[in-house]
């Protein structure tokens, strides 16, 4: 694949997210971008699939385009299909966006392909330490939300349907569930013994 096809994807998403004010704008997918590009060097990944799913992870999300949308990535097939993409990739691409995402991750769905892999693993890394924290607080406040509230804990054992369905929280209570979901999801844990 060529670059101006990636470069024709990239300028598609950023018309769909560049006005995003709740953290999942295009400065976002670009980092991620960016991120899974890095960790693709060192391993068997297609870095074509790996920039298309970094690129295209968020253009269906169903905070922002809502619930049909995100079943159905409208947003993303179009733009591959406005680039040309090969059927082949476009499937690969197609099947990575569909296991990424924190409310995914809940459900206990999680990516199979390297590619995936790496886009998912860059895409959490996105949501930790102070960018992680900046977009947990553009989210909340650009949904009514509170940044603090010193009576509100965070829910550590939520499911994804209770995830999507707003329960109450503030910034720092959802910066405590995703840093404990993944962390306790992707990093090996020690027996007893180790510790």
């Amino acid at each position: 694949m060529d670059s101006k096809t990636i470069e024709q994807a990239k300028q598609m998403a950023k018309e769909l997210l560049d006005s995003d004010k709740s953290g999942h704008g295009m400065d976002h997918s670009e980092r991620v971008l960016n991120l899974s590009l890095k960790f693709a060097e060192n391993q068997p990944a297609n870095a074509d699939v790996v920039a298309l799913i970094a690129l295209l992870h968020d253009v269906d999300d169903y905070k922002l385009f809502g619930d049909e949308s995100a079943k159905n990535l409208t947003n993303a097939k179009n733009i591959l299909a406005s680039c040309g993409v090969d059927e082949n990739v476009k499937n690969q691409v197609v099947d990575g966006i569909k296991t990424i995402g924190y409310s995914k991750r809940l459900q206990g769905i999680t990516p199979t392909t390297i590619e995936a892999k790496i886009v998912s693993d860059a895409d959490m890394c996105d949501a930790m330490g102070i960018i992680g924290m900046l977009r947990s607080y553009q989210y909340n406040i650009s949904h009514g939300g509170q940044f603090f509230d010193r009576n509100i804990f965070p829910v550590l054992n939520m499911s994804g349907e209770e995830y999507k369905s707003k329960s109450i929280g503030t910034s720092v209570t959802h910066m405590f569930k995703t840093q404990r979901l993944y962390v306790d999801r992707t990093w090996p844990r020690r027996s007893n013994q180790e510790t």
